[in-house]
């Protein structure tokens, strides 16, 4: 298993290993560039997981460190695992674009939900007319 992997892997602990959603997002980490797969991976900070029913109302965030860089958490219901493949990739891609840009603008686009479609399309995530 190469370094790459083990460190893309890293990022999936908290999804159960025959879990579709964990294989979906693991196709979208392993599409990032380079530079984005270490900002998540070398951020102690940054969290991803899915949403179930017995952590829907936990999500631990650690405190704000004394650098003020806070934490980055990007919970994922389950839905996106049998939804269609594009669509749910779109969204997985757009909320890592969320968290990559800490909710904040890229290039010309404002709002920070246009800069994470803008972003995840860059990445090869384009919005899809239909979710089904």
């Amino acid at each position: 298993m190469s370094d790459e992997h083990v460190a893309l892997e890293s990022l999936l602990v908290a999804f159960e290993e025959t879990d579709p959603l964990r294989t979906r997002v693991h196709r979208v980490l392993s599409a990032l560039p380079c530079e984005v797969q270490s900002d998540f991976i070398d951020d102690p900070r940054f969290y991803i997981r899915p949403l179930t029913r017995k952590s829907s109302c936990e999500t631990l965030l650690a405190f704000p460190a004394p650098d003020g860089s806070v934490s980055r958490c990007v919970v994922l219901k389950k839905r996106l695992a049998t939804c269609s493949l594009a669509f749910g990739l779109y969204v997985i891609a757009h909320e890592l674009a969320h968290a990559y840009l800490r909710n904040g603008p890229w290039q010309q686009f404002a709002d920070p939900e246009e800069a994470a479609d803008a972003l995840a399309a860059s990445w090869g995530f384009d919005k899809p007319a239909s979710w089904f």
